[in-house]
């Protein structure tokens, strides 16, 4: 009688084997291939919204304290007088307003004489001076920016409206300046309007941000509404 040995035919073989390993090494790394490829899309997209976020917080700091230009308070116990609303002289790359602050975390409340000046510093950094009493306190609102611009609205023949420089018939970036007009008719101008143009960029210790993220910009303009204008002569 002849025994046969009996085959387990459920087991695989070992080139069936480096065959299951080869695919499952291509799957996996096709799917670490996505995996760095949004991860880097994400860092991207987190810079971007970081850069626009923090551009539109430092403006809108900038844009109140422009806004608030000349504010002198008539309250019967305020002693302060706003004597240089914008001091002089205006420039393209910083500014220095005035204007009264009322200080209420005091009881009675205070009222204080405020000075604030924007400058962009030799970092690449927008800060904000503030000079209350003689004491001068300054703090960083925006790192790595990119550029900084004032341009002045003006007022020569003291109506109240901003002047039409272009003539074109509409008020629009073409009549804003970076110095006074002046001329034999209007021998004065007053600034009524200020134009702020900032720029930041990301952070450039990422390569792909920095090859792949472009500044963001924004562009505003404030009326200055106070009755305390700076006025050039």
């Amino acid at each position: 009688m002849e025994i046969r040995p009996t085959l387990n035919e459920k087991g695989i073989t070992l080139i069936e084997l480096l065959v299951a390993l080869v695919i499952a090494a291509i799957t996996l790394a096709g799917v670490y291939k996505v995996f760095i490829s949004q991860t880097r899309t994400y860092a991207i997209q987190d810079q971007v919204v970081e850069v626009q976020q923090n551009v539109r917080s430092a403006m809108e700091i900038l844009l109140r304290d422009l806004r608030m230009t000349g504010f002198d308070d008539d309250h019967p116990s305020s002693t302060v007088t706003v004597a240089t609303p914008i001091v002089t002289p205006v420039q393209t790359d910083s500014i220095t307003v005035s204007y009264e602050y009322c200080n209420r975390t005091t009881w009675p409340p205070t009222y204080e004489l405020h000075q604030v000046a924007y400058a962009v510093n030799g970092s690449s950094q927008l800060t904000r001076q503030l000079t209350n009493g003689g004491v001068a306190n300054t703090e960083v609102l925006l790192e790595n920016v990119n550029g900084l611009t004032f341009t002045y609205g003006v007022d020569r023949n003291d109506d109240g409206v901003m002047d039409d420089l272009s003539g074109d018939g509409i008020i629009n970036a073409a009549d804003y300046v970076t110095a006074t007009v002046k001329n034999t008719t209007y021998p004065t101008t007053t600034v009524v309007a200020v134009r702020v143009i900032l720029t930041g960029r990301p952070d450039q210790t990422n390569q792909d941000v920095q090859r792949m993220v472009t500044p963001r910009t924004l562009d505003s303009a404030v009326t200055l509404r106070n009755l305390c204008l700076y006025r050039k002569e």
